[in-house]
């Protein structure tokens, strides 16, 4: 739930939310946010390295690869750009909520294989 209007484009296709627009965040009946702020430190979640969400994962048509690892951190290469963004992360079922560095929010959703977020068709891709 966030402050103001969404357009249907904005929720597909660039989705972020500034701490201070963000009311909270509900996946699976699980609070990840309230007010801006995380309700749990991530890491905390016992991510497993054979789990199918964690990794590498690449949109090759637009050049970006974002890398989520066990211990709650991400990581994407956007244009050839190393650590364009990073921070946190949490994995609900077959959602991501993000947390960048740099304060905003993000969502993915992963549907059949494909992980999508900002608009990106992310497919699982081996180091």
């Amino acid at each position: 739930m966030i402050r103001g209007r969404v357009s249907s484009r904005r929720i597909t296709e660039t989705l972020v939310v500034q701490p201070q627009d963000l009311i909270a965040v509900v996946v699976e009946g699980e609070l990840i946010a309230l007010h801006g702020t995380p309700t749990r430190p991530s890491g905390t979640d016992e991510l497993d390295s054979d789990d199918p969400r964690l990794g590498q994962w690449t949109d090759a048509r637009r050049d970006m690869t974002q890398y989520l690892s066990e211990d709650g951190r991400y990581t994407e290469t956007r244009n050839g750009r190393r650590d364009a963004y990073t921070g946190r992360f949490w994995l609900n079922a077959d959602r991501v909520t993000y947390l960048d560095d740099t304060g905003f929010w993000a969502f993915g959703q992963y549907h059949r294989g494909v992980l999508h977020h900002a608009g990106y068709v992310l497919r699982r891709s081996r180091v």
